[in-house]
C-alpha cells in the first residue's frame, strides 16, 4: 500500500473507490454530468422555491427533518396533528427531485446505473451530484421547497383510515437528529435547542412518536417482524480508527421508519388505483424456513412447518423479552435465513407477492428520491398520475430498471461490506492470536462466516470443528487479516 499506514481514512477511501469499479458501479461523475449540473445550477432555484397553481402552500406548518447527525441529503419532512375524533393526521413531504432531474438526462442515466447512494466507511458515493442531493433538492432548513405530499389519517389502533397525495410547497423549520431526539423522547435529555426555538414543535414530535408506536403495534399484529440487528460505525481519532461503536435502533428512528413504511404502501396503491405500473420491493417467503424452525426449537418454541410471519413474530417478541442482550444475534440469524429481497415491476392490474418481514402486500419505494433511483422513478409515475400526463415508463422499461436496481443493490452491499471489513481489519491487525466468542451468520458451500459477540466484526471461519450452521455459538481465534481485501479469518477452537 502506498498510503500512509496511519491514515485510515485515505486507505479506506482508496479501497472503496476500487471496490466500486470492481463491482460494476461508477465511483465518479463524468464530464457530461458535470456540464449538465452547471446548467442546472444557473437556472434551478425558481423551479424548486416558486409556488405554482398545482402546489398547496404548506410552508407555515411545523415541518421538521429527523435523520442521522451527518446527513445532508434530506428526503423527507414530517408533521402531525390530532383531530377531534382522536385520529391523527400525518403529513409526509418528499423532496421533489424530478423537478430538476429529468428522465433521460446524463445525470439521470448515471443515477440509473448505480441506482442508489453507496455509503462506505471510507467515502460516500452519491447517486446524484451532491450539489443537487444535498443542496438544490434537499429539504434543507429554512428553504422553500417543492414536495410530493402524502397525507394520511391514522386510527387509534394504528391502522390507516385514509390517505391522499398531492403537490405542496414546504419549509423545514428544524433539522433534527435521531440520537438527540431519541434521548429527549426517552427522558434522558432536553429537547434539542434548534427544535425548542420553534413553538409547538415539541408537541408535534411527541404526537408523531405516539402514533408511530401505534402504527408499529398494528403492523406487528399483522405479522411484521420485530427484527433488531447490530449496526456499527468506526470511531476515528483524526485519521485513525480507534474502535467501533454500536448504533442502536431508537424511538426517533422508529418515527421515520413507521411513517415511511405506510407512505410507501399508500404510494403503491395510489399508482394501482390510477392504472399505473410500478416498481415494488418484494421479499418472498423465507429461503430456509426449516432452519428458522430448528433455531426456535432450541428455545423450546414450536413454529409451524410452513412459513408464518405472525407465528415468527410471536417467537421474536418472546425472545426479545427473555434475552434482550442477545436478541440482535437471534435477529441476525433470522435475517440471513429469510433471504434477500428484490425489485419487481408490477403491472397496473397485477398483485405483487408482497414483503414477508414487513407484513405488507403493497410496498413501493418512494420516500428517498435523492438517494434511491426506484424512489425517483416512483415519483415520476406519481406526478404523471396527478397531472394526468402520459405515463413516463412502460412496463418493459420498469422491468429493466427493477433488474438493474436488484443487481446494483447487491453490488453496493458487497462494496459496503468489503470496506467495512477493511475497517475492521485495520482495527484488528494488531490482535492476531486472540480468542473471541462468536455466532455463525452464514453457512454455504463457499464458506462459513461468524460475527464476534464482543465487537461488531464479521469474518470467515477457515477451520470448523463440528459443521456449525447459522445461529450456532462458537469459540474462535483470529488467525489473519488482509486490509486491502477486507479479509478477516478465524479458526474454531474448543
Amino acid at each position: 500500500m502506498t498510503e500512509n499506514k496511519s491514515n485510515h481514512r485515505q486507505i479506506l477511501s482508496t479501497i472503496a473507490h476500487r471496490a466500486m469499479i470492481e463491482r460494476g458501479l461508477i465511483p465518479d461523475f463524468s464530464s457530461e454530468v458535470v456540464a449538465e449540473l452547471n446548467q442546472l445550477q444557473s437556472s434551478s432555484m425558481q423551479k424548486l422555491s416558486k409556488s405554482s397553481e398545482t402546489h398547496r402552500d404548506m410552508r407555515s406548518m411545523l415541518w421538521c427533518s429527523v435523520d442521522d447527525d451527518d446527513s445532508l441529503d434530506l428526503d423527507q419532512l414530517t408533521v402531525a396533528e390530532e383531530l377531534p375524533d382522536k385520529t391523527v393526521k400525518i403529513y409526509v413531504a418528499i423532496a421533489d427531485v424530478d423537478a430538476l432531474v429529468k428522465k433521460g438526462t446524463s445525470i439521470d442515466k448515471r443515477a440509473q446505473h448505480n441506482t442508489a447512494t453507496v455509503y462506505t466507511v471510507g467515502k460516500i458515493f452519491s447517486m446524484l451530484p451532491e450539489a443537487i442531493s444535498t443542496g438544490l433538492t434537499s429539504l434543507n432548513f429554512n428553504e422553500d421547497r417543492s414536495a410530493v405530499i402524502v397525507e394520511m389519517t391514522i386510527n387509534e389502533d394504528g391502522s390507516l383510515k385514509d390517505a391522499s397525495i398531492y403537490m405542496g410547497m414546504v419549509k423545514n423549520k428544524a433539522k433534527l437528529a435521531y440520537n438527540s431526539v431519541a434521548a429527549w423522547l426517552e427522558g434522558q435529555a432536553e429537547f434539542p435547542p434548534n427544535g425548542a426555538a420553534v413553538e409547538g414543535l415539541a408537541e408535534s414530535l411527541k404526537l408523531q412518536d405516539a402514533v408511530a408506536q401505534k402504527m408499529k403495534g398494528f403492523r406487528q399484529r399483522q405479522g411484521a417482524l420485530s427484527l433488531e440487528t447490530i449496526e456499527s460505525k468506526p470511531v476515528f481519532s483524526g485519521d485513525k480508527i480507534l474502535s467501533m461503536e454500536f448504533a442502536a435502533k431508537n424511538r426517533a428512528r422508529e418515527i421515520v421508519e413507521n411513517f415511511m413504511i405506510v407512505t410507501n404502501g399508500v404510494t403503491a396503491r395510489f399508482l394501482t388505483a390510477n392504472n399505473y405500473p410500478s416498481i415494488r420491493r418484494v421479499v418472498n417467503n423465507p429461503d430456509r424456513w426449516e432452519r428458522i424452525v430448528e433455531i426456535a426449537a432450541r428455545y423450546e418454541y414450536q413454529l409451524p412447518e410452513t412459513p408464518d410471519a405472525k407465528a415468527l413474530e410471536a417467537f421474536l417478541v418472546k425472545q426479545r423479552v427473555a434475552d434482550p442482550l442477545r436478541f440482535p444475534d437471534l435477529s441476525l440469524s433470522v435475517i440471513k435465513l429469510l433471504g434477500a429481497g428484490a425489485y419487481s415491476a408490477t403491472p397496473a392490474e397485477g398483485r405483487p407477492p408482497g414483503h414477508f418481514s414487513l407484513a405488507v402486500k403493497d410496498y413501493g419505494h418512494s420516500t428517498a428520491p435523492n438517494r434511491r433511483f426506484t424512489d425517483l422513478v416512483t415519483q415520476r409515475l406519481v406526478k404523471s398520475a396527478l397531472t394526468k400526463t402520459p405515463q413516463p415508463y412502460s412496463l418493459e422499461e420498469l422491468d429493466s430498471i427493477a433488474e438493474q436496481c436488484t443487481f446494483a443493490e447487491d453490488a453496493a452491499n458487497k462494496v459496503e461490506r468489503q470496506v467495512e471489513k477493511s475497517a475492521d481489519a485495520l482495527l484488528l491487525e494488531n490482535r492476531i492470536g486472540e480468542q473471541f466468542d462468536a455466532i455463525i451468520t452464514g453457512a454455504a458451500s463457499k464458506g462459513t462466516w461468524v460475527r464476534l459477540l464482543s465487537l461488531p466484526v464479521e469474518g470467515k471461519l477457515m477451520k470448523a470443528l463440528n459443521h456449525p450452521d447459522v445461529g450456532d455459538r462458537v469459540k474462535v481465534q483470529l488467525v489473519s487479516v488482509n486490509v486491502e481485501k477486507g479479509f478477516i479469518d478465524f479458526n474454531e477452537i474448543n
